[in-house]
């Protein structure tokens, strides 16, 4: 069955984190990482990945193990997912579908979701939100699978990318200096102002 693929899954997701408890580095940086990442796979948007980013280039300079980064990266992760899927399943779905204003339009936006996650659970899953997912029922089996699949890739994705690249970015930049960083910055600020000035002068035009 799904459901014991994914209890042994998370068996042996325990035994990989009671092997490293004894983390290399500041506990704290582990622990913001953590919260970073649960939170992001919760729902909140932003803090996962440049602080998988950071945690990841710390790393590369020897200050904490990748290893253990990509552990309590995925770990967490995929905590928060769950979390954030019970969250839409037990609260979310009844707000959403509460008595209100709109209620008509909520009702028959909850009835499209419903048929586009039944009929494409692992793409719906993988591009929304864990609470989206919770508020259109997915089944327990399905999403606990495709949660962990999609937080061991993420980790694995991001963390390894910015542990192998992020140095060598890091140290470009550096040996740009200061100077070069200012003018980066003028000439990026210059295209985004002409850009929105277009922008209002094409608005402002009659007709």
């Amino acid at each position: 069955m799904r459901v014991g693929a994914a209890a042994r899954a998370w068996l042996v997701l325990g035994v990989a984190v009671g092997l490293h408890r004894h983390l290399h580095g500041p506990p704290v940086d582990y622990v913001g990482l953590a919260a970073a990442a649960g939170a992001s796979w919760a729902g909140v948007p932003g803090p996962g990945e440049p602080v998988l980013i950071a945690a990841a280039v710390y790393a590369a300079r020897h200050r904490l193990d990748i290893t253990e980064v990509l552990i309590v990266a995925f770990v967490a992760a995929a905590l928060g997912g769950v979390i954030g899927w019970l969250i839409g399943k037990i609260g979310g779905r009844t707000l959403v579908t509460a008595p209100g204003p709109l209620r008509r339009a909520r009702m028959a936006a909850v009835a499209r979701g419903d048929e586009v996650f039944e009929r494409h659970p692992v793409i719906a899953i993988l591009l929304t939100p864990a609470w989206v997912a919770g508020i259109h029922l997915v089944r327990t089996d399905v999403y606990m699978i495709l949660n962990l699949i999609g937080a061991a890739v993420w980790a694995a994705g991001i963390g390894l990318a910015a542990y192998w690249i992020g140095p060598s970015v890091i140290d470009f930049v550096s040996d740009f200096g200061l100077l070069t960083t200012i003018l980066l910055a003028v000439l990026v600020a210059s295209v985004v102002g002409a850009e929105i000035v277009r922008r209002r002068r094409r608005r402002a035009r009659p007709g």
